[in-house]
């Protein structure tokens, strides 16, 4: 045992650059140990929220390599090596979060390993030809070299993890299918309560999140392009210069660049509707843009399928081109008096943050109790363990 309390539970995060949909899940398990001490390969300081700051939080070497905060996925293949040389002896509960790499540790055979997974890397794995795609010619050799080896570890870190717990079914079924380990699926926290239903002007669509090639931004672009109607695209990344020029006849198309979290509320609930037209693990902003009443226009694959439901709180369209996202465009249109902004409210309040931690406290206090490792359980701050809060 440990000779210290304080240091008996871990969390391991991929890299700290930025406070997006996993940091705001590692904010959550923050609240559930707040004693914690924090583990990943960067960590920028200025750019992660208060509350992750409070803990401690040490870095691998990665940290210490040129321009890592920047550059850190140039480095991703040293980061097996990073974690396995990282010292977790004193660590009864350690909890990863994979996204990037951070599964690979080694933990004490007493230990109890729970990896809360968004996804097997993307890069490395079913989304490996999209991103080789768009490299340079210098990187996609780089990964037709590495990924082989790469994957390997892959599997054979998942070996590692105790316990999995998937964002979703989706993402579920991927970790199957990869590592053929099971996964128990409690989806991500959404902060329901900074947002509100609003009665003002609805006159814009919207669509939100980082501007990269996935998240299919580009067949938004060209559907608004060609119908007229004013978008306004919010968020930052390497596909903007090219949505720009795509736009660059069409009045109609807004770019706003980074969208800071208190202009986040109005520009949602102002809006008629979410265009949401990528595949997803799960998806926070579409749950977002329903806790203000707002409908989502999205794409019938991945998470979205487990938090919209078709003709209530939004309208999918099922395949990944412009024709199909403007027929959904014109069906929401033609159905749009029929969606209740309270009802779609009240469909996001179930995955609120505060039911999110007490699932992930019922689920951590069931393996440990399994694990004979109840003494832990003081650590989970839960007054009243497995109840579920009432959430006006």
């Amino acid at each position: 045992m440990p000779s210290c309390q304080r240091r008996k539970i871990a969390l391991v995060h991929y890299w700290l650059v930025s406070m997006r949909g996993g940091e705001k899940v590692l904010e959550s398990f923050c609240r559930i140990f707040p004693e914690a001490d924090i583990y990943t390969h960067v960590f920028d300081p200025n750019a992660v929220s208060e509350r992750i700051r409070a803990h401690t939080v040490e870095t691998t070497f990665i940290q210490r390599l040129p321009a890592a905060r920047r550059l850190y996925k140039y480095y991703l293949p040293l980061m097996p090596m990073a974690l396995e040389r990282l010292d977790l002896s004193d660590y009864d509960l350690v909890i990863s979060f994979e996204s990037g790499p951070a599964k690979g540790v080694i933990t004490r055979p007493d230990s109890l390993h729970v990896c809360y997974c968004h996804t097997p890397m993307r890069y490395l794995w079913d989304q490996q030809q999209s991103y080789a795609q768009k490299a340079s010619p210098l990187t996609r050799s780089m990964m037709t070299l590495l990924s082989p080896s790469l994957r390997q570890w892959d599997v054979v870190s998942a070996s590692r993890v105790d316990h999995f717990i998937a964002n979703s079914q989706f993402v579920a079924k991927r970790i199957w299918k990869y590592f053929r380990r099971e996964a128990t699926v409690i989806h991500p926290p959404v902060s329901v309560n900074r947002f509100s239903v609003h009665d003002g002007p609805k006159d814009y669509y919207i669509c939100l999140g980082q501007l990269v090639g996935y998240k299919r931004f580009d067949i938004a672009v060209e559907a608004f392009r060609r119908n007229g109607k004013p978008l306004i695209v919010g968020g930052t990344g390497e596909e903007l210069p090219r949505l720009q020029a795509m736009a660059k006849d069409s009045p109609n198309i807004e770019f706003r660049g980074h969208i800071r979290p208190d202009e986040l509320p109005a520009l949602l609930q102002n809006s008629r509707a979410l265009v949401f037209p990528g595949e997803e693990d799960f998806g926070i902003v579409p749950l977002e843009a329903m806790a203000c009443g707002r409908p989502v226009i999205g794409f019938g694959s991945g998470g979205l399928m487990e938090t919209v439901i078709d003709g209530v709180t939004g309208v999918f369209f099922t395949q990944p081109d412009t024709q199909s996202l403007a027929a959904a465009i014109e069906r929401f249109e033609m159905e749009e008096s029929r969606f209740s902004p309270d009802r779609i409210r009240d469909h996001a309040v179930q995955f609120d943050e505060a039911l999110f931690e007490t699932r992930v406290k019922a689920h951590l206090s069931s393996l440990l109790e399994t694990s004979s490792k109840s003494d832990l359980l003081t650590s989970i701050a839960a007054p009243h363990l497995g109840e579920e809060p009432h959430l006006a």
